[in-house]
Order: C-alpha cells, then sequence, then structure tokens
C-alpha cells in the first residue's frame, strides 16, 4: 500500500494541505488519510478537516481561504477556496539567517569597472535609452551604426545597444505604470554595465525627459545626453545628431579601464521560469542551493587555505571552470 510519502509531498510541518505527486485516485490510501476524490498531479488534498473561513496554508504561507468545510483527503481547489484580502502579515524574510561576512580586506576581487555612483560594472556598453515609443526607430538606427569595424578604434568599448518599449506616447502622466516606465529607465540609466547613456524621446509624449529628470535630480554630462526628434527636426536628423553624440562620447567611455574591484559588488540572478504548482517545490529550492554551491566553491578556491588546492584540483575541468 503507497504511503504519503509516495503520494504527495507536505513543504512544512504547519501545513493543512499537501501537493500530489502523481494523480491520486478516489479511495487511495495515503498512510491514514483517504482521498475523497481525484487529485490531479501538482494539486492540494487536505490533510485535515479545514472549516469555513479557515485559512489553507502551504508553504507555511496562506494560501487562500476555504470558501466551505472542507474534509480530510478532499481536494482542495477553486470550488472550495476564496481569495480575499486578510490582516496577514506578510512580512519579508523573517527566517534569514545573515551569513558570518569576510573582513573587506580578505574578500576576492575582480576587474571591474567602477562608476562615478559607486557601482560597480563588469562590462562597458553605451545605451541608447528611449522615453516613449515613438523614438524607437531613432533609437535602433543609432545603435546599427556602430558595427565591429568602427568600435574595433575602442577596445575598451563592449559595444553600443539600444533599449527600447512600447509605451510612454498616450499614457496617464501619472499613477503605477508611469511610476514604473520612469523606474526602469531610471534602472537602465543607472546601470554599472552602461558606462554611457543617450536618452531619446519625441518631445510631446506623457513620459517627458524633462519629467524623469527633475524627478530623480539626473543632469546632463559627458557621459549622460539627451535630445528628442521634434528639437532635432525629425528622424533623419535625429539619427544624424545620435551618431555624433556617441562618436563623441566613445574615446570617454574607451578611456575607462578596469581595476581591482571586491567580489562584494558581483550579483547572482535567478529565474525559476514559471509559477506553478512546482516552483516552491523543485525550482525554487533547487536554483537557491545552486546559489548556495557557487558561493561556497568560491570560498573554497579563495579561503580554503589546505582545502583549496585539493578541492579546486577535484572540481575543476582543463578549462578552469567548476563541475
Amino acid at each position: 500500500m503507497n504511503n504519503i510519502e509516495n503520494l504527495t509531498v507536505k513543504l512544512n510541518e504547519n501545513d493543512n494541505v499537501a501537493t500530489a505527486l502523481r494523480e491520486i485516485n478516489a479511495g487511495e490510501i495515503t498512510q491514514d488519510l483517504e482521498s475523497k476524490n481525484i487529485i490531479p498531479k501538482g494539486h492540494k488534498i487536505a490533510l485535515r478537516k479545514i472549516v469555513k473561513g479557515q485559512k489553507i496554508i502551504k508553504y507555511d504561507q496562506l494560501i487562500g481561504i476555504a470558501s466551505k468545510d472542507i474534509l480530510p483527503g478532499e481536494h482542495v481547489h477553486v470550488e472550495n477556496t476564496n481569495f480575499q484580502s486578510t490582516d496577514h502579515d506578510y512580512e519579508f524574510s523573517t527566517s534569514v539567517k545573515l551569513p558570518n561576512m569576510i573582513e573587506p580586506e580578505k574578500r576576492a576581487t575582480f576587474k571591474g569597472y567602477k562608476r562615478q555612483n559607486g557601482k560597480v560594472g563588469t562590462r562597458n556598453y553605451i545605451g541608447i535609452l528611449t522615453s516613449v515609443n515613438c523614438s524607437a526607430t531613432a533609437a535602433k538606427n543609432i545603435a546599427e551604426a556602430f558595427d565591429e569595424e568602427k568600435l574595433s578604434k575602442f577596445p575598451n568599448v563592449d559595444g553600443v545597444v539600444s533599449f527600447t518599449h512600447g509605451t510612454g506616447c498616450g499614457m496617464a502622466d501619472s499613477g503605477d505604470g508611469f511610476d514604473a516606465l520612469q523606474r526602469v529607465l531610471l534602472g537602465y540609466i543607472q546601470h554599472p554595465n552602461l558606462a554611457g547613456i543617450l536618452l531619446i524621446g519625441l518631445g510631446c509624449e506623457a513620459n517627458q525627459i524633462k519629467f524623469l529628470m527633475d524627478a530623480f535630480n539626473l543632469n546632463e554630462n559627458p557621459f549622460f545626453k539627451t535630445m528628442t526628434l521634434q528639437d532635432m527636426g525629425g528622424l533623419r536628423k535625429t539619427i544624424k545628431a545620435g551618431i555624433k553624440c556617441i562618436d563623441d562620447m566613445l574615446p570617454e567611455v574607451n578611456s575607462i579601464e578596469r581595476t581591482d574591484q571586491s567580489v562584494e559588488h558581483l550579483s547572482v540572478a535567478l529565474q525559476c521560469g514559471g509559477s506553478d504548482a512546482w516552483s516552491g517545490i523543485t525550482s525554487n529550492p533547487s536554483l537557491g542551493h545552486a546559489a548556495d554551491l557557487i558561493v561556497k566553491k568560491w570560498w573554497y578556491c579563495n579561503f580554503g587555505r589546505n582545502t583549496r588546492n585539493l578541492w579546486c584540483r577535484t572540481h575543476a575541468n582543463k578549462k578552469g571552470h567548476f563541475s
């Protein structure tokens, strides 16, 4: 007879539901629990009685409210679950344990580009941004003018790239959408991998360049320039002016060289790939564990002393990459 470990997974001792590892048939016994109906793979089964109005708990988190009494072994899904505002406190990362940090002077270094705002980049790009979709064509044409042959004269410049989007024209000039667009643009402007920025607008869009600069106290400088199609006199003249602007910026960006920077400036980006019944069971924990291994392997190879050479010889391939 199958037991509950073979059929379901319970993620926290406080959970009152478990996730089916395969389709569970009605009447199938899972330890002391009998399935009342078919539980599709990845769906939830009640582990104990959940009365109407009681919280449904998974991952030790509130995921819904019982809309009616749910018996042990019943399928927990939209037919017996409500989603509503509650007074539940979703305070972030309450169980995080801070690591014992290595002293700054003992931390490893890498060759990076130190920016004026204190951030450190691993690349040295020039970015062409747009405040509105109407200036996307200009941005793309300017970036395409800087091919490998032209950039070969500037070995410290990784490339000239355009970043465009599909909004900004007739959008509301306040609210969540407007705020989100401005935050994204600011993120690119301040990104440490972009040494130089050219921001191009149309001139009459809701997302005015001046609004952005005033909101975040931005000022033009040799590494940050702006222009609009209407001020320049049209698309063709904007492209010509934009190419001239990047031509002037290239020697300045090329003069920036890599220097030793603390590894604390490096970030590891993680993406689970989707949010389904398995994200919190498989991909999210797996990515977290992978990040732990990256940090662990880096520590061994930089601070393991006696273990360093042995561990690195064991795990590094001929190219020096870790398995």
